[in-house]
């Protein structure tokens, strides 16, 4: 209660219009899906990739850096870093172990003898998308782990789409199903409230000072 209390608090340096963006957002908000990046060399894609999840509301990015370990490009990604949580791994060994610890399933976008297309794929488990590397793809340690394979249907020339694309088009085709679905796929309410507490720490000047002169008022 305290906390709520003091939630109320903070939200009143917001303005109304940020308030109700907050609400709205956090609503569509879901950890029923998640996205995985492996060893990104362009700096871009990664970032592109967390503006997707954040668009199409994603909450949880993880990205592998086992190889290349870059900061994200904060043009690319458009601010979606404030609002989407990075989880970084130094190991795919470590991404994967924690992932399946939360009751995620391993879905490796790649061409696979037994892969599954995306109209097909059935999103009422928990499951997290992984995206490899530009040219070499996913690493055989995730295809060995994977529980499945989904592919994204091309019928022109071209056998292979840009990563950043590959997940905006699977996202976008996931979250409307489970949208239209009677899944449990929205934050819980501590999540919610722990999203509220963090996006106003992001917002508002003096954070810190705000909630000390607070704590000694009450």
């Amino acid at each position: 209660m305290s906390d709520l209390k003091l939630l109320n608090h903070l939200e009143s340096y917001l303005t109304e219009h940020r308030k109700q963006r907050f609400q709205k957002v956090l609503a569509q908000r879901t950890k029923h899906f998640t996205v995985a990046t492996e060893d990104v060399y362009q700096l871009h894609n990664t970032s592109a990739v967390i503006r997707s999840c954040d668009v199409f509301g994603i909450q949880e990015v993880n990205v592998i850096e086992e190889v290349n370990s870059k900061r994200i490009d904060r043009e690319i990604a458009m601010g979606a870093q404030k609002w989407v949580d990075l989880n970084r791994y130094h190991s795919t060994k470590s991404c994967i172990e924690d992932l399946k610890s939360k009751g995620y399933q391993i879905v490796a976008t790649s061409p696979h003898a037994e892969d599954c297309d995306l109209i097909d794929f059935d999103i009422s488990q928990k499951a997290c998308f992984f995206f490899g590397r530009e040219t070499e793809g996913l690493s055989q340690h995730v295809l060995d782990e994977a529980d499945c394979f989904l592919k994204i249907p091309m019928v022109g020339f071209t056998e292979s789409l840009n990563i950043s694309v590959s997940a905006a088009i699977i996202l976008q085709h996931v979250t409307s199903k489970l949208r239209k679905s009677e899944i449990d796929w929205k934050l819980t309410e501590k999540e919610w409230i722990e999203k509220r507490f963090d996006w106003i720490k992001k917002t508002i000047k003096n954070y810190d000072s705000i909630v000390e002169r607070y704590h000694s008022q009450h």
